[in-house]
Parts: structure tokens; C-alpha cells; sequence
């Protein structure tokens, strides 16, 4: 099941919007897709950018680890990182258990909300998953 209120990458991460950052304006909770997570095993490590770091779109926000391989994670949008998910460092696996909930990665504050008009819709991310 794809979430439909979530907005994708082709990347496999997610975008939740209407998260309340610190201090004022939206900010964007990011994971991996349950497809992602399925593909990569049982994950071991998760590997995140700091809060305060700043990326751009498409750019590396860190590295997941799993019994068969090491894949880098990618931000879907530009932005600030104001947290990450730091039950993640004890718990790697919430990823595989509950990657639309207590498995999410970084929040992410945007620099142009415009930007998610380049992500796909629950309907076009199961486009791009369909031949996998």
C-alpha cells in the first residue's frame, strides 16, 4: 500500500508535509518507501545528515545499511535539516517495521515549497515501482 497523502521521489523517499518545525514555517518529514525498505533487507545501520546541514534536491542525506548492501538516501526537496530521528541509532529496524511512521528519517525545512511539485503522487510512484 502507497500512502496517498504522501508526496515520492523516484529515489524512494517520501515527503510528509504539515510536520510543525522549530520556531516558525512548515517542515517536511522525509523517509524511505515500504518498497525501499523491502528491497534493501533488514536494515542494521542508518547513517543521517546533521541538523543544520544544508542540501539540495537530489543530493545525499545520509546512508542505510542493510544485510545486502550499503544505498545512500537522497533528499526529494531542497532545505535545512532541523532533526532527525534519533531513535533510529538504537532501532535501525523501525525503518523495515513502520518506514511511514516511527521508521521516518530527517525533517527536512524547505527552501522552496514549489519544489514538491516535482514529486510524484501516491499514483505515479506506483508507476515507477510497477515493473520491480
Amino acid at each position: 500500500m502507497i500512502p496517498e497523502e504522501l508526496r515520492y521521489s523516484r529515489d524512494h523517499e517520501w515527503v510528509r508535509t504539515g510536520q510543525e518545525g522549530p520556531g516558525t514555517g512548515e517542515v517536511y518529514r522525509v523517509g524511505i518507501t515500504d518498497h525501499a525498505q523491502s528491497e534493501l533487507g533488514d536494515i542494521v545501520f542508518v547513517q543521517l545528515a546533521e541538523p543544520g546541514t544544508t542540501v539540495s534536491a537530489g543530493e545525499s542525506i545520509g546512508e542505510v545499511e542493510s544485510t545486502k548492501s550499503v544505498s545512500d538516501l537522497f533528499a526529494p526537496v531542497g532545505g535545512t535539516v532541523v532533526a532527525r530521528n534519533a531513535a533510529l541509532e538504537d532501532n535501525p529496524e523501525l525503518v523495515n517495521s513502520d518506514p511511514y511512521g516511527a521508521g521516518w528519517l530527517l525533517d527536512l525545512q524547505p527552501d522552496d515549497p514549489a519544489q514538491l511539485d516535482d514529486l510524484l503522487d501516491a499514483a505515479g510512484y506506483a508507476e515507477v515501482t510497477a515493473g520491480n
